[in-house]
């Protein structure tokens, strides 16, 4: 069974950084291409960047040039690294398989951005 689970969120001010991680159980990790999605409170989960098997990465127009992806396949680890956080940042961010992800959800991570 798929378990995914996620850590490094907190309370920071705007214009500082983060850095969340996740590592998964139970599957190939090294085969998949990874995603960091988020989900605000009253909105729908979004993918915000992803990084592919061979290391090539996108974004959501929202947070290029600020969040990087990146992945240890010798840890089933992925990263993100957050800089220049806004407000609307504020999310609970998850890891997953993308752009269609494993039927399993982690905790996810609690990222808020505010003064």
């Amino acid at each position: 069974q798929v378990e995914l689970v996620e850590s490094g969120g907190g309370l920071v001010q705007p214009g500082g950084s983060l850095r969340l991680s996740c590592t998964a159980s139970g599957i190939i990790f090294s085969l998949d291409t990874w995603g960091w999605y988020r989900q605000a409170p009253g909105e729908q989960r979004e993918l915000v960047a992803r990084i592919t098997d061979g290391d090539s990465t996108t974004y959501v127009d929202s947070v290029k040039g600020r969040f990087t992806v990146s992945r240890d396949n010798a840890k089933n680890t992925v990263y993100l690294q957050m800089n220049s956080l806004k407000p609307e940042d504020t999310a609970v961010y998850y890891c997953n398989r993308a752009p269609i992800g494993y039927p399993y959800w982690g905790q996810g991570t609690q990222v808020t951005v505010s003064s």
